[in-house]
């Protein structure tokens, strides 16, 4: 069975109703926004033109758990609710990537996103498949290959 995917852009995004969840180190409150300009986890010493979010939890939890673990800190990640304050788009971080489509609904925006609330019952992912996915990222860099598509 095929489906029909969309590309969303910043033509179609007010299409999307969300919910809208974003993972991180950061614990932040209620009305602070999340802007760009931050450095990535991904690569040392370069500042992200954009913030990504998803339409789903997993993305969100994927992203407080290796926000936090690249960073060397050994505390729980935040996940919070959030909504975007300008136009977005599909990430081509993951988009088209693995899958055809965009099957993790993540997008990004050089817009600020606007925390609306905070998830704090969420459950990580077991340790193991936590450092699949750190060396996954390790063995992309050791090849030289970008991480992120900024």
């Amino acid at each position: 069975m095929t489906t029909h995917w969309t590309p969303i852009s910043a033509d179609n995004c007010h299409t999307l109703p969300g919910p809208f969840f974003h993972g991180t180190k950061a614990q932040l409150s209620v009305g602070e926004l999340i802007s760009t300009g931050f450095h990535s986890h991904f690569e040392a010493g370069r500042a992200l033109k954009h913030v990504y979010f998803s339409a789903l939890m997993e993305p969100a939890i994927w992203g407080a758990e290796l926000a936090t673990a690249l960073s060397g800190i050994e505390e729980r990640g935040h996940i919070y609710i959030v909504e975007p304050t300008g136009p977005f788009e599909d990430d081509p971080n993951l988009t088209n990537k693995r899958f055809p489509g965009n099957p993790t609904q993540s997008y990004r925006s050089t817009s600020a996103l606007r925390i609306v609330g905070t998830i704090t019952d969420w459950t990580p992912h077991p340790p193991d498949v936590l450092q699949g996915m750190l060396d996954s990222l390790a063995e992309l860099k050791r090849r030289g290959a970008s991480v992120i598509e900024d």
